[in-house]
């Protein structure tokens, strides 16, 4: 009897243990995509961008054997299994929030037909990664170290004989109808796919792990591997990376170690499904943000890069001109958000979804969180990011501001360290010395209540 594929967070073909589970017994295999209206909706056009184009390389690396579907996934899943028979439909486990509740929703819709995960976009799935009293972990390093015990299997082999695949245009129904691929005709910096992310990983690993851990908080140089969005997507699974990492080198065991707090922000979410927009410290529930009229207006003028503090408008520019953003500079402006404007680190959190490419609301949201203070292994109260100080330390030249803002390429000094604004630019929205003192104020109260 044919079963069916579910794709989500999984396009690609190779280490795909869902795959190598539905081709197990030998049967034919339907491999679909559900375009999920809800997911659309909340996702930035970048974001689909970037899917689109994904689904296209998946359906050429499938012999175009992929069947792309729109609807409920509790309705079309259901529905498409009804008309081929299938025995079984599998997928990859999904942990977030909405992903758990979808799949509950589809396995009950199913009638009897079982919902079969194998494997996760993680290196250890969220769960298996615990105290030995079971309960989870709260701080990264001790997660960290039993994480390492825990490791993980070696890739999976799934690559499919087309022969096993079953073609859409034969399918019988409404299921044979033809959707749409999204294009929003936007220019993406990142090529996509599978084979763009084993080709973009071969080369961080020929040329820059070396310096990885020396580069990687530089958002003028490529210091970063530029994996988070493939990560994000599934182009590539993480077992794929890890099995090339020499731990012996510092470069390669810095990595692991970023890709271990991927695991951990998972699990986070995983036990703390709240923290997806609430507080994970509840304690801060009672912080004083500000959101009035005022707080709206600053609030748009850091979106739009026009603060006057140059390294956060350059981070927010590049954002907005290609969907991405170096992870030291996302500490910056969330930090300059949070603690300068004193605004709600959910509308920041918001904003990311929107815009960035690999937003994942796991790393995203408690990377907020983080900098906010209320989140696992938060920043301390008062360490308050100075902006012009982390611009001279991470941007040393004012490359990076100057690539990104163009009013200041001509200066020497493009931190305004000792310049004013030049005309044309605005000069700082706030004293940071007066907010950062206002912050303290206000974590020093809460702490006091």
């Amino acid at each position: 009897m044919p079963v069916l594929l579910w794709y989500r967070r999984d396009l690609r073909v190779d280490d795909l243990p869902s795959l190598s589970a539905a081709l197990a017994d030998d049967p034919e295999v339907l491999a679909c995509f559900v375009l999920d209206p809800q997911l659309e909706n909340s996702a930035g056009h970048r974001r689909l961008q970037y899917l689109g184009q994904s689904l296209r390389h998946l359906r050429d690396d499938l012999d175009g054997r992929l069947l792309i579907t729109r609807g409920r996934p509790q309705e079309r899943i259901p529905q498409i299994a009804a008309e081929i028979g299938a025995s079984a439909v599998h997928v990859s486990e999904e942990f977030a929030p909405y992903g758990r509740r979808r799949d509950a929703r589809v396995r009950a819709a199913l009638g009897g037909i079982p919902l079969v995960t194998t494997g996760s976009p993680y290196l250890a799935s969220p769960g298996r990664v615990v105290k030995d009293d079971g309960t989870p972990y709260r701080v990264f390093t001790p997660f960290f170290r039993r994480w390492r015990e825990h490791g993980w299997r070696r890739p999976a082999t799934s690559r499919p004989d087309s022969a096993h695949l079953i073609d859409p245009l034969d399918l019988p129904g409404e299921s044979a109808q033809p959707v749409e691929i999204p294009d929003f005709g936007g220019r993406l910096d990142f090529p996509a796919g599978e084979a763009a992310a084993l080709e973009h990983w071969q080369a961080f690993v020929s040329s820059g792990l070396q310096h990885y851990e020396q580069d990687r908080d530089r958002p003028d140089r490529v210091g970063g591997s530029g994996m988070s969005i493939y990560l994000k997507f599934g182009n590539i699974h993480p077992r794929t990376m890890a099995a090339d990492l020499d731990l012996k080198k510092p470069g390669a065991a810095a990595y692991l170690r970023q890709l271990a707090f991927r695991d951990f922000y998972a699990s986070v979410l995983h036990f703390w499904p709240r923290s997806a927009w609430h507080n994970w410290n509840r304690d801060f529930d009672a912080i004083e943000t500000d959101t009035d009229a005022q707080a709206r207006r600053r609030f748009e003028r850091w979106k739009a890069g026009q603060t006057g503090f140059p390294i956060v408008d350059a981070s927010m520019r590049e954002l907005r001109e290609t969907g991405f953003m170096h992870n030291r500079v996302r500490m910056i402006v969330a930090s300059f958000l949070v603690k300068d404007l004193h605004l709600p680190w959910q509308w920041g959190a918001r904003w990311f979804m929107d815009q960035l490419i690999d937003g994942d609301v796991a790393n995203n949201q408690h990377g907020w969180q983080w900098c906010a203070g209320c989140g696992t292994d938060a920043a301390p109260y008062f360490r308050v990011f100075n902006p012009t100080l982390q611009g001279s330390k991470f941007d040393p030249d004012g490359a990076y501001v100057r690539r990104w803002v163009p009013e200041l390429a001509d200066l020497p000094d493009a931190h305004l360290r000792r310049s004013a604004p030049p005309e044309g630019y605005p000069p700082p929205m706030v004293d940071h010395g007066h907010e950062r003192a206002e912050a303290l104020r206000r974590y020093q109260n809460l702490s006091n209540s």
